[in-house]
């Protein structure tokens, strides 16, 4: 499904270890726990509504983990699903390659859309938000690649900045009803773009959304991470993920 919108194989040809170990660590591990999270549903080990952010649930009765379970499960095991993991994985991989070699810019902005989509949650009755964090982060990554040609079924070419709103009228096509989630997750991710790549030009580079050192510190310290392959993703991007590569 994924070659719906561009037209890049490569990963396909590749076995299954060596694809997911090429991932960078933080798309990596996000990829993992949400094919997990629907294949614990299937088996009946765990149950939808055990998963879905619920304000009361979580401060009420201290259930925590839905606080990460509702960005993991997309729907039960099928073809949809096969969908939804391809593409999250991909464009999650292309913003966290970019970002370059420590995952700490790349791990805050998911903190970041993670928390302003929770806090957002409530007030549009959104149960579940992985859709949400995987349409902002194609959001950002469409923004910054304003040249990328893409295609649509053959049929429709279009730039990079017009895929939010392709997948969106898709959505509300095949399923007849307004895609709040993508919405909202097109909102978290213009506010991003803005303070990250636009803002900063004007203000003399003051960057407000730059993780603190703190945070940079907790991955520094940590054991350096297996270096990823990204020229089969996009060599534009393998310049910034991984320079040294030859």
């Amino acid at each position: 499904m994924a070659a719906l919108f561009e037209n890049n194989g490569d990963q396909m040809g590749l076995p299954l270890e060596q694809w997911f170990y090429e991932m960078p660590p933080v798309t990596r591990w996000w990829t993992a726990a949400t094919v997990a999270t629907s294949v614990l549903v299937h088996c009946n080990i765990v149950t939808p509504f055990q998963l879905f952010y619920s304000f009361r649930s979580v401060y009420v009765k201290s259930q925590y983990w839905r606080l990460i379970s509702t960005f993991l499960y997309f729907g039960p095991l099928n073809l949809d699903l096969i969908f939804h993991v391809f593409f999250l994985q991909r464009y999650s991989r292309l913003l966290e390659e970019s970002s370059g070699r420590s995952p700490a810019q790349f791990a805050w902005l998911m903190a970041y859309a993670m928390s302003s989509l929770l806090i957002i949650s409530p007030f549009l009755s959104l149960p579940f938000l992985g859709s949400a964090l995987s349409s902002s982060l194609v959001y950002i990554w469409a923004r910054r690649n304003p040249d990328t040609r893409l295609s649509f079924l053959g049929l429709l070419v279009f730039t990079a900045p017009y895929l939010p709103w392709v997948l969106m009228g898709f959505t509300a096509f095949m399923h007849r009803t307004v895609p709040k989630d993508e919405i909202c997750g097109v909102v978290v991710g213009h506010i991003w773009y803005f303070f990250n790549d636009v803002y900063p030009s004007l203000h003399g580079g003051h960057r407000p959304l730059d993780p603190p050192q703190w945070w940079r510190r907790i991955f520094e310290s940590a054991p350096e991470a297996r270096p990823t392959d990204a020229t089969n993703v996009n060599q534009e991007f393998a310049a910034a993920a991984a320079p040294d590569v030859r």
